[in-house]
């Protein structure tokens, strides 16, 4: 494979994990934080939104997956650049939205 495709391939995790979250809390009927919220990425969108969204985010990892280069499961250089597009994104997405659901450690005071 070829330094693009790996790209593609990362960013193809990054879209990929963003889209768990948004499209999960959406299906269970749950509002959660998106980039159309007021403040964005604060305030809470409805879980219509959020479905939408994250169906979007699944549709833009797709073709950043299967229709840029090809793709291989078992290709250890194609695995590792969609885990850690996939892993960073969920790093940040814990801290970021951890704040708003519980999910960071309380600061001693």
């Amino acid at each position: 494979m070829t330094w693009p495709h790996e790209i593609s391939y990362f960013f193809g995790g990054l879209f990929l994990g963003n889209a768990i979250p948004h499209f999960v809390s959406g299906t269970m009927g749950r509002p959660f934080q998106s980039p159309f919220a007021k403040p964005p990425g604060q305030g809470l969108s409805s879980s219509l939104i959020n479905v939408i969204w994250g169906a979007f985010n699944f549709v833009v990892a797709y073709f950043l997956l299967c229709r840029v280069g090809e793709f291989h499961l078992r290709s250890a250089a194609d695995v590792t650049s969609l885990g850690l597009g996939a892993f960073l994104i969920s790093l940040q997405a814990a801290s970021h939205f951890g704040k708003f659901h519980g999910g960071n450690p309380p600061k001693a005071s």
